[in-house]
């Protein structure tokens, strides 16, 4: 299939070796960042709060998470050009929604007289909240979309990036505590650009299911 969407598919792969020279540019990351302000999200929720890690200081601080696991991503924080933290608002509450709202107001989709009546769809958010105030399961899954919809974003720009799962989540929130505010992070993302010869990834042929396999129509 020739598509420029399958294209981008078909260039990103997860970066297993960066050029540490190579920065993304400013105003690609205004792009980026715009796109992941824009991400979806139930109810239109926006349960996240992403980190962008880029001083050398902050470096240092996600380099020494690594202490005692994970090793093999380590290199990443400072080859790579950013690290973003991807966290999620573990109790999601009817404040947190109010400011949805209230934004929704400002911009115009919603009228003044129907900010009440908008609470109605908070109602999802209640019924994914369990008898402790919990909304983990719930909001992380929205921030896995705000996740996939940044790994297409940056293809269509041409900027390589490595999901990183393999962190040590305890180490990672304690050290950003104070960035993070309260709201988890359990997945970042490291991007820039693929070294080209020691990414051994990127010489890769792109390997995925058959769509016979996976899709069914009825």
């Amino acid at each position: 299939m020739v598509h420029p969407i399958i294209e981008d598919l078909l260039w990103r792969h997860a970066t297993k070796k960066y050029d540490s020279t190579m920065k993304v540019p400013q105003e690609d990351l205004d792009v980026l960042f715009e796109a992941m302000r824009l991400s979806a999200s139930s109810i239109n929720s926006q349960p996240w709060r992403f980190v962008v890690i880029e001083s050398t200081e902050a470096k240092e601080r996600m380099s020494k998470t690594f202490a005692h696991k994970h090793q093999y991503n380590q290199p990443h924080v400072f080859d790579s050009s950013h690290i973003i933290l991807f966290s999620y608002n573990p109790r999601y509450t009817r404040d947190d929604y109010a400011q949805v709202i209230d934004k929704g107001v400002e911009d115009g989709r919603t009228k003044p007289e129907d900010r009440e009546n908008a609470f109605g769809a908070f109602g999802f958010a209640e019924f994914n909240t369990d008898e402790t105030g919990n909304t983990s399961c719930w909001t992380k899954a929205q921030t896995y979309l705000a996740f996939g919809n940044t790994l297409h974003v940056l293809a269509r720009l041409r900027i390589d990036s490595t999901p990183l799962e393999g962190i040590d989540i305890d180490l990672v929130n304690e050290e950003f505590k104070e960035e993070l505010d309260g709201y988890q992070c359990d997945v970042a993302l490291a991007i820039g650009y693929h070294h080209p010869e020691d990414d051994y990834n990127s010489k890769l042929p792109k390997s995925r299911l058959n769509l016979d396999s996976i899709l069914v129509r009825i």
